[in-house]
């Protein structure tokens, strides 16, 4: 019997919380310490995302919800390339102007890299234990 796409999952929101509030720690408590703010903040983000949508979609193919991760990741960065933020007329310091971006890098790919790296084998080696 197939499973319903929608479901919610407690343990991937309470990570996705946890994750968020790492987020906001690095950004305001820890934003003085460039290798946290600058690349960490950058890694974790596609953790957040994935747990985020494991917290309510029932999605098998966990291999396939990390490169759709990373994808989605990369055109928001390449977004910040072209300054859609301001083209789209979000103001400097608004929530949609943070959440988008305004400063392409190269690094941020690479961190966003990383990150899918990191869950990748968390999650390939957690469903081996199970």
């Amino acid at each position: 019997m197939k499973k319903p796409a929608f479901r919610f999952h407690y343990q991937y929101f309470l990570a996705t919380i946890f994750i968020f509030l790492l987020e906001v720690l690095i950004a305001t408590v820890l934003k003085n310490i460039f290798f946290l703010r600058a690349y960490l903040g950058d890694v974790i983000i596609v953790m957040l995302i994935y747990t985020f949508i494991k917290s309510f979609f029932n999605i098998r193919n966990d291999t396939r919800l990390i490169f759709g991760i990373l994808i989605f990741s990369f055109l928001v960065e390449f977004a910040q390339y072209f300054n859609v933020a301001e083209k789209l007329g979000f103001r400097p310091g608004s929530l949609m102007y943070i959440v988008v971006g305004n400063s392409f890098s190269w690094i941020d790919m690479l961190c966003y890299a990383v990150g899918g790296l990191l869950l990748f084998i968390f999650v390939k080696r957690q469903k081996a234990s199970e």
